[in-house]
């Protein structure tokens, strides 16, 4: 008798942020069943790369659309019936949202500050990303800040 191998689905997933005020805010959504909040993911489209998945996922999931960022945020792991899933990360600075889009029935978006996104979110490994993009974003925008007060 062969021993079944475990097969991992890969997904891919986006952060989708925006910045207001120079604070950086999440769009956060709700699973299907509106129990938890969660980042726009879904399965790696055939003949798709994983960040133009994510980019589809984010327009049916949460409505926004943007130009992702094709580098790697990293990736978590997470199991739901059974099976085990992969998701790479990727950022999507928000250009556009809209409130008619494929999910828009099925679930809740919300925009959060950074922190308050990070404290709703249950995976650990997802908080950790979240962490580490909000740390080099919180950089970068100081960085932009003091850039632009030089060259005053």
């Amino acid at each position: 008798m062969r021993e079944k191998a475990s097969k991992v689905f890969n997904q891919s997933g986006v952060i989708p942020y925006r910045e207001r005020n120079g604070k950086i805010e999440i769009l956060l959504i709700t699973t299907r069943d509106r129990q938890s909040w969660v980042i726009p993911k879904g399965g790696i489209v055939n003949g798709m790369t994983p960040p133009d998945s994510a980019a589809k996922e984010a327009w049916e999931e949460a409505g926004v659309i943007g130009q992702v960022d094709i580098n790697e945020l990293g990736t978590y792991k997470y199991r739901k019936r059974g099976k085990v899933y992969q998701v790479k990360m990727y950022l999507l600075p928000v250009e556009m949202v809209s409130n008619n889009y494929p999910e828009a029935n099925k679930r809740y978006r919300r925009w959060l500050d950074a922190n308050q996104a990070i404290k709703l979110i249950k995976k650990d490994s997802l908080k950790r990303i979240l962490k580490g993009f909000l740390q080099t974003k919180s950089h970068s925008c100081s960085s932009s800040l003091e850039l632009s007060q030089q060259s005053i």
